[in-house]
């Protein structure tokens, strides 16, 4: 396995993160297609065998059950806290991103994952009804109380990241060191004005969806599991751009053809090309931890990052919210 810092930081992290959002218990009106506690263990295991011991969930991730069957497996796996790096989010909950609601969620989520502290703790995404310094505020006064060793934020605007650092030095309050981002070939518009303030402040990217939701994992663009037919997040992100990105899938596929590997192969290292960190995989079974670590064997060369995203159009954008009041945008609502 290959490690490097998160961001500024001392805290090592693998070349991949393993993503909670497939972990915890089904419900009637939620994902329909997580694993049950068991199976968890079982991914978590195998994970931690092949170095990948960096995970990521949230607060309301089925329902809290996500972190509670990580916390449940790493106990019973018999893991040394200090072995993994643990990290959740706060902002889809009651009062979002004020004072009252992050020291209030913190305490859940640290209950339920079975630890005293998060390794990093990420806002999922902006809240325009607190004020920043509130909300920095409060974050900083986790990582001073020894709750959090670090900070993240996920998917937002660039001026709101770039103000939301500016907070923090202003108040001498602790900045965010990573950033967990919705990038993939198919969707690459925080090339624009996120991902250059990222850089800016030297912080890790840490993207969600880096296989498109299964869509750069294959030729075609549907399929019968049980996520592509119940997941109607996944459609509302993408399925409206069907027509421009199947050029660019083909081209994963004939990359992928040349090379000998899957699709999924080429997917995760471009983003390792790109300079990414540590893209966040859902795996719901081990030998999908085994197919993600297998990638990282595969080194693209500029020309073929660059064939890879030559066919790419400008897409509107899917991850932050828009303002309240504001039209939003297609796809600006969805919880990832």
């Amino acid at each position: 396995m290959e490690y490097t810092k998160l961001g500024t930081t001392d805290i090592t992290i693998p070349r991949l993160c393993i993503g909670g959002m497939s972990f915890g218990k089904v419900f009637p009106d939620f994902h329909q297609w997580v694993i049950d506690q068991n199976a968890t263990q079982a991914v978590i295991a195998r994970a931690l065998e092949l170095g990948v011991n960096f995970f990521d969930t949230a607060n309301v991730y089925a329902r809290g059950t996500s972190e509670e069957f990580i916390g449940a497996s790493l106990k019973n796996l018999g893991v040394k806290r200090e072995d993994v790096v643990l990290a959740s989010k706060v902002y889809f909950n009651e009062g979002h991103l004020c004072r009252e609601a992050i020291n209030r969620e913190i305490e859940g989520t640290l209950r339920r994952l079975g630890t005293d502290y998060l390794d990093l703790y990420i806002i999922h995404r902006f809240d325009y009804d607190t004020p920043i310094e509130e909300t920095m505020e409060a974050l900083d006064g986790l990582v001073k109380a020894g709750k959090v060793r670090a900070l993240g934020a996920s998917a937002m605007y660039g001026y709101q990241l770039h103000n939301l650092q500016l907070a923090a030095d202003a108040g001498g309050w602790t900045r965010f060191a990573s950033m967990q981002n919705h990038y993939n070939l198919l969707y690459r518009e925080d090339e624009r004005e996120l991902i250059p303030v990222c850089q800016q402040y030297g912080m890790s990217l840490t993207p969600y969806s880096p296989l498109a939701s299964g869509h750069l994992t294959r030729p075609t663009w549907d399929s019968d599991s049980v996520r592509s037919t119940t997941d109607a997040t996944m459609r509302s992100k993408y399925d409206r751009d069907r027509e421009i990105d199947m050029p660019i899938v083909a081209r994963v596929a004939e990359t992928a053809e040349k090379h000998g590997v899957p699709m999924a192969d080429v997917a995760l290292a471009w983003h390792w090309a790109r300079g990414v960190a540590a893209p966040i995989v859902g795996c719901s079974r081990p030998s999908r931890v085994d197919d993600a670590v297998r990638a990282l064997d595969l080194k693209l060369t500029a020309e073929e990052v660059a064939y890879l995203e030559e066919p790419y159009q400008p897409h509107e954008l899917v991850g932050p919210l828009a303002r309240p009041g504001d039209k939003p945008l297609a796809g600006t609502a969805v919880l990832k």
